[in-house]
């Protein structure tokens, strides 16, 4: 597949107001992040407050996990069909009160219930975004403003903890979720006045602009008619899939587990540990902007998107593992959690081609073949917390996690040799054994 920059309408500068929609995913990203992580480092006072053990806890963060799973392929079949405006708006404003409903929990079932709800509505929020890039952005930015977008996921994730802390100094970790919850009401707001499903019908978007959006996606409504068929038989998209579990079982640590592990085993003071924390994800963050970045890049020299995201992923995969497994041998803090930081750089380098792949196989599925790669991936999210939790509990340590989640990184580079990541659904080769080109 080569790149191909479409032509602008002759004589008319286009407008920019298609970079408004990665502003407005950038800052959704951010929300979700902040939603999902914020509880991870509130566990202590949530643990003492409501007596909870560490399997039980490992139940309440696979509860976010599992709902995230099983809502993505419904999140992104409504996006196909009723449009990601009215999608988005809905599931925003979900997940904004479930987040504040976090803190009126009584007790252990309650709240593994109020984060199943929770990662309901979160669930369709990527899938929805990238649906909305495949109409509002031509192909070549699509990958770049894929990177752009995780990697502000990624750092909103990444200063949290320090941002919890400081919260929870003036309020309750119960008031604490309120506030969160307000914020994600606020950008609904703001998206319900300005977005539009369909570029023509926005009155900022001229026609030069329009011309530069030829082809690159059909208008983001009014598609339901899946091809369940297709999706089932192609060895490409159930490689998708396992990549993208493969990808997210390790990184549920660094949301789940990860202040446990730095307070409790490497011993370290709620304060420096909300400090270190920051790396992982930060260091995440810049894997995805360069992954985005390079990519059209590398692209161009090797001729060939295809061969460019397989390189990526191969390299991301394979060093996540070796840098996780690093990392245990290293026992200055301060630079073991840089490696674990490294790690999730390797890992988001898969991030923007894994997500570019669904939008250019998927076309106008794409927020169906989106959701459903995140539902694998959140599978392994659901499952994840769970199995570190018992066994933290079992061996009192995080090593064997750490290798079980390095063999899992190997694997989602095997997953890659088997993927086409740039061949549309309708003109791929029926036939899930069908070796891609």
């Amino acid at each position: 597949m080569t790149l191909r920059v479409p032509t602008p309408h002759i004589g008319v500068k286009p407008t920019r107001a298609r970079h408004w929609v990665i502003v407005f995913a950038v800052a959704l990203a951010i929300v979700t992040y902040i939603d999902r992580v914020c509880i991870s480092q509130a566990k202590s006072s949530i643990t003492g407050e409501l007596g909870l053990t560490e399997v039980q806890m490992g139940y309440v963060f696979g509860a976010f996990g599992w709902a995230y799973a099983l809502f993505e392929i419904p999140g992104g079949w409504l996006g196909d069909w009723m449009g990601p405006r009215r999608v988005l708006i809905r599931i925003v404003l979900w997940w904004s009160l479930f987040t504040a409903a976090t803190g009126w929990a009584v007790g252990w079932l309650s709240l593994v219930v109020t984060r199943f709800l929770f990662g309901a509505g979160e669930a369709g929020c990527f899938p929805n975004l990238t649906k909305v890039f495949t109409t509002w952005l031509p192909q070549p930015e699509r990958v770049r403003a894929q990177g752009i977008m995780w990697m502000s996921a990624r750092w909103g994730g990444a200063f949290t903890p320090l941002l919890v802390v400081w919260v929870l100094r003036y309020l309750t970790w119960r008031h604490a979720f309120e506030m969160f919850g307000l914020v994600g009401v606020l950008w609904a707001l703001a998206f319900y006045w300005w977005y539009r499903d369909n570029p023509r019908d926005h009155k900022r978007v001229n026609a030069g602009e329009l011309a530069l959006l030829e082809g690159g996606g059909e208008p983001a409504s009014g598609h339901g008619d899946v091809p369940w068929k297709r999706l089932a038989s192609s060895r490409t998209v159930w490689m998708l899939w396992a990549q993208y579990f493969c990808l997210s079982y390790p990184w549920y640590f660094y949301i789940t587990w990860m202040p446990t592990y730095l307070k409790d085993y490497r011993h370290l003071d709620p304060e420096y540990a909300a400090k270190l924390a920051i790396f992982p994800l930060f260091f995440g963050g810049l894997g995805c902007a360069l992954s985005g970045f390079l990519s059209p890049r590398l692209a161009r020299w090797t001729g060939s998107v295809r061969t460019t995201r397989r390189r990526m992923a191969y390299a991301g995969f394979c060093g996540a593992s070796v840098l996780l497994l690093a990392h245990t041998a290293i026992r200055d803090p301060l630079w073991a959690m840089i490696v674990m930081g490294l790690a999730s750089f390797a890992n988001d380098l898969v991030m923007p081609g894994a997500w570019g792949a669904c939008m250019d196989v998927g076309g106008k599925h794409a927020g169906m073949l989106s959701g459903s790669m995140n539902m694998m991936g959140n599978a392994g999210g659901a499952i994840a917390p769970i199995v570190f939790g018992y066994v933290i509990q079992g061996t009192k340590s995080c090593t064997l996690n750490f290798y079980i989640m390095a063999a899992v990184y190997l694997l989602g580079a095997l997953c890659w040799k088997f993927i086409d990541p740039v061949t549309p659904l309708e003109e791929q080769r029926e036939g899930i054994w069908r070796r891609p080109r």
